[in-house]
């Protein structure tokens, strides 16, 4: 989606910015990670597969992404590739019977040092808040990994809540309707700054 591609989202621990071809090397190696592909239901990918793929998200009007930055690291060396811990993800979708805009939500910190630190939690708000306040949609939903005991909480946390369990994809779905007292609690919980982006 091209929305995102001239701005990033400031945190206080974490930086958004868009998924560039220069963050594909290192996002590749970490999807050789067999647990990290287990955990996001990921295929394992070329490289030039996982080059389609970020010119893919970057096309598609129904993908949005982000790389999620250490800010900290980001800071100190002005290295974007270095401060590199994960990704967030939305993919959208009309409900054809409902007429809804949801948007399934993904979030990843793929650095083993860097978990445990909020950074996943400040991610995911931020991402809420962005598209909740730039996309017309009606419910977010995001699918976890049974085992996922992270996500689920993390989730649980936001005010999202189980909504299917299918034991054949081991996966739990988890949706949050967007209701104006949500939206005053998501206010509470993280300001959204957004700055111009150049790369």
């Amino acid at each position: 989606m091209h929305l995102n591609e001239n701005i990033k989202l400031l945190g206080n621990k974490i930086i958004l910015v868009p998924y560039e071809a220069r963050h594909v090397p290192k996002y590749h190696d970490w999807m050789s990670n067999e647990t990290l592909r287990q955990l996001t239901a990921s295929e394992e990918l070329t490289l030039s597969e996982e080059y389609l793929m970020q010119h893919s998200w970057r096309e598609d009007s129904d993908k949005l992404t982000f790389i999620i930055l250490a800010a900290d690291i980001y800071v100190r060396d002005n290295d974007e590739i270095a401060a590199m811990v994960g990704d967030t993800n939305l993919f959208l979708r009309l409900e054809h019977e409902s007429n809804e805009r949801v948007a399934e939500a993904e979030i990843m910190i793929a650095e083993p040092q860097a978990r445990g630190k909020g950074y996943g939690r400040e991610a995911m708000l931020l991402m809420l808040k962005y598209a909740q306040t730039q996309l017309q949609l009606h419910k977010f939903e995001v699918k976890i990994d049974m085992d996922n005991a992270v996500s689920l909480r993390l989730f649980e946390s936001f005010q999202f809540v189980e909504t299917a369990r299918v034991k054949v994809f081991h996966e739990v779905t988890m949706q949050r309707e967007i209701t104006t007292e949500w939206i005053e609690w998501l206010d509470k919980q993280v300001e959204l700054r957004i700055v111009s982006y150049n790369g």
